[in-house]
């Protein structure tokens, strides 16, 4: 399949700027394919499910991952920022920096405000030990574990995606905003963004219908927002990111199945994780390690049964994966709908109840 099979005409106009007010007051389109299509908010999410599902969530925690500094040589200092994408060891992330063409290995970077070093946890110092493509680099920080993490959280910015923060600067209540109501597992440089309408209030009215929720984790990378760059879709490489699943979820959701109920996975994250933690046999099992499994259309589920899901961009790797799941045509139709009705796209937007194709 070629890119192009995957574009479609988006008004700037659709783009949230701010997330809906309470959550799951979100507007959400239910796609079931043969059937037409179902305006409805997240709200009523427990009237569309049934006793005996299980919804599974991502509960990665985003951290404040933009970090802004300087590239510091005897001879210049050149302004740089750095969006941290995978955590490598205790004191080393990747991450993508610009101006990336004009650093080099060896290069010394010093983030955050110089002006107060008195306190050693203050300073928060890297150097370059590794140039990849595309602006990627290795930066070996002087601190390391708990420190770093202190470091970076008094030092970074929450890392909006590009089509928010070329809009508008990141403030104070996007820290809460750009973060689930569930989130506990830090390492995340973009959230799982389906898993932001979700309210307490919500999940206590989902318990009440024994609908249960599980939760599995996987730090979402910032290789999310780069776009396909290859006119074959096959030809794209996704960047690995981590993931896991207990010994004690992966039973659970075999249960599910086996009494009959039905796993919908809330967001494409959970979705990819719970892929790469099921086999041919469609048996789900405890699964840690990196995954960079890459969805499109002609791809057979093993266990997704249903999938809540945002609006995506044109072109991008996850409107592959929902055409893979509930068909190209349907997800052209249903997209469509969305843009004419007025849903709101992207991280902050709306939601999508999908089903699969036949």
């Amino acid at each position: 399949m070629r890119l192009s099979d995957f574009d479609f005409d988006l008004p700037e106009a659709c783009i949230a700027l701010r997330p809906a007010n309470p959550r799951d007051a979100a507007r959400m389109l239910v796609v079931r394919p043969g059937e037409g299509l179902e305006d409805r908010h997240v709200r009523d999410l427990p009237e569309l499910l049934q006793p005996g599902d299980a919804l599974v969530f991502n509960d990665t925690k985003v951290i404040p991952a933009r970090l802004w500094g300087a590239r510091v040589r005897e001879d210049s200092t050149v302004a740089v920022e750095a969006l941290l994408h995978r955590r490598l060891t205790p004191s080393r992330w990747t991450a993508f920096m610009r101006p990336g063409k004009r650093l080099k290995e060896g290069d010394r970077i010093r983030f955050g405000d110089s002006a107060d070093r008195a306190c050693f946890l203050s300073e928060l110092d890297a150097t370059v030990v590794e140039k990849g493509e595309g602006g990627e680099v290795t930066l070996a920080f002087d601190l390391a574990g708990p420190d770093l993490d202190m470091a970076i959280a008094e030092r970074g910015e929450m890392p909006l995606p590009p089509y928010i923060a070329t809009r508008r600067a990141e403030d104070e209540q996007d820290r809460t905003d750009y973060q689930t109501v569930y989130a506990r597992e830090d390492g995340s440089v973009a959230a799982p963004t389906a898993g932001l309408h979700f309210t307490p209030q919500l999940f206590e009215r989902l318990k009440e219908k024994s609908i249960s929720l599980r939760f599995v984790t996987l730090h979402v990378g910032a290789g999310t927002f780069l776009p396909v760059k290859t006119d074959e879709v096959a030809e794209h490489r996704m960047h690995p990111e981590y993931g896991e699943v207990s010994a004690e979820t992966a039973e659970a959701l075999n249960r599910v199945r086996e009494n009959g109920g039905r796993i919908v996975c809330v967001g494409t994250t959970s979705l990819r994780l719970l892929e790469s933690a099921t086999g041919e046999d469609r048996v789900i099992r405890p699964f840690a390690g990196e995954t960079a499994i890459f969805i499109t259309p002609g791809y057979r589920f093993r266990a997704a049964d249903a999938l809540m899901t945002n609006f995506h961009l044109p072109k991008s790797t996850l409107f592959m994966l929902v055409s893979a799941f509930a068909g190209l045509k349907t997800m052209r139709t249903a997209y469509a709908h969305a843009i004419e009705s007025g849903y709101r796209f992207y991280s902050y937007g709306d939601s999508s109840l999908l089903f699969p194709a036949p």
